[in-house]
């Protein structure tokens, strides 16, 4: 066998890669499985969106490649949305990159900043893709603490006394995921100030913002955000587009110019409907958020009943696409999610899953219809 490169041994198969296998085995093998563990939106996307998408496709050059940087009114339709629901300033043309994704966009740039040996702060819990990526650009990944205790926020008197010589880039998640935390004013005021003391790069996930959640914030508002920051956002859940991978990547133009060399060389741009579809999107009203969240706001209180069926405890006031729920004590989270599985048919996702933090916790999906999560309740009952 030819062997893999060292970076492979360093990581391991995507959690819910290697789960779904599971499930979908037992579907085949007749098991009713309800599946709450993964944030893949159910609900249509925007119905103009996807009728531009269609109709695009008799434009001239529709299927040829299409620029790195995205279509010109896409990135002008990014800075317009980033202006009327974030209060934040842009230039569409120097300031904006579209992605195929925005997971793409953590694997560029930690390819753009990351040399071997450079260190980066990765949040405890947090998405497991940003640990995955620093070790396979044999970057080392530092955790830092997110507890309960601290409302799920860093604690900055600690990462005062880390040794950071050697940290290039710091992942930060607001409105959290798995958590549903939403940060105050002050966390992003308090970050910013970190990464210029420190030389640290600071990048906001932010693709949660519109989710049961009345106050979007991007860290790009505050002051001094460009000069340390960027942001990665997405339409896969705000518009329910997740399959469309289109996300963007916001900052200033050196920092984008940076992640453009890597992307440059990686794809070939995104398809052109795809992106005639986005900027429909881009442009939804008010309504299309009300709408969206009323569906949401109905699955959720769903997911309590099924939490407390479960005995588990959660914060009403957290936000996002899951319920992030804490076991009673003594319960381990993977142990409980098998169990679960193997009782009830249902799936749901361990807090282990996202860090040694998410010990004694489990994350719930809000994407399932409203029959299915009574199904849900009605088995565990």
């Amino acid at each position: 066998m030819i062997q893999v490169a060292d970076r492979l041994k360093q990581v391991e198969e995507y959690y819910f890669s290697r789960k779904l296998r599971e499930v979908a085995f037992l579907k085949s093998q007749g098991k009713p499985i309800i599946n709450l563990g993964v944030g893949s939106p159910d609900l249509a996307p925007p119905f103009k969106a996807s009728m531009l998408l269609r109709d695009s496709l008799e434009d001239e050059g529709a299927n040829k490649y299409q620029s790195y940087q995205g279509l010109p009114e896409l990135r002008d339709e990014v800075a317009n949305f980033y202006k009327s629901h974030y209060n934040v300033s842009l230039s569409g043309q120097t300031e904006v990159l579209p992605l195929l994704g925005s997971k793409e966009g953590i694997m560029h740039i930690s390819m753009a900043f990351l040399n071997k040996g450079d260190e980066v702060l990765v949040p405890n819990p947090g998405y497991p893709t940003y640990g995955a990526v620093a070790k396979l650009v044999e970057a080392q990944p530092v955790l830092y603490d997110l507890t309960e205790d601290n409302n799920w926020l860093p604690d900055f008197i600690a990462l005062e006394r880390l040794d950071l010589s050697k940290v290039k880039i710091m992942w930060v998640n607001y409105p959290h995921m798995p958590t549903g935390t939403n940060a105050p004013n002050k966390f992003y005021d308090e970050v910013i100030a970190f990464g210029k003391r420190h030389n640290i790069l600071i990048v906001n996930d932010n693709p949660y913002s519109f989710i049961l959640n009345d106050k979007p914030i991007s860290i790009m508002r505050y002051n001094n955000a460009k000069d340390v920051c960027l942001e990665l956002n997405s339409l896969s859940k705000t518009f329910n587009m997740a399959g469309w991978r289109v996300g963007m990547l916001i900052g200033n133009y050196e920092y984008i110019s940076a992640v453009l060399k890597v992307k440059s060389n990686m794809d070939s741009g995104m398809f052109y409907g795809i992106q005639k579809g986005a900027i429909e999107a881009l442009q939804c009203s008010a309504m299309w958020f009300v709408s969206l969240n009323s569906v949401y706001e109905v699955r959720r209180a769903l997911i309590w009943q099924l939490a407390d069926a479960l005995n588990c405890t959660y914060d009403r006031d957290a936000t996002g696409l899951f319920v992030w729920a804490k076991l009673p004590p003594h319960l381990k989270s993977e142990e409980f999610t098998d169990l679960v599985l193997k009782e009830h048919s249902i799936f749901i996702a361990p807090g282990t899953v996202f860090g040694s933090n998410g010990e004694g916790y489990v994350r719930f999906s809000l994407c399932e219809p409203e029959e299915v999560i009574e199904e849900a309740i009605a088995r565990v009952k």
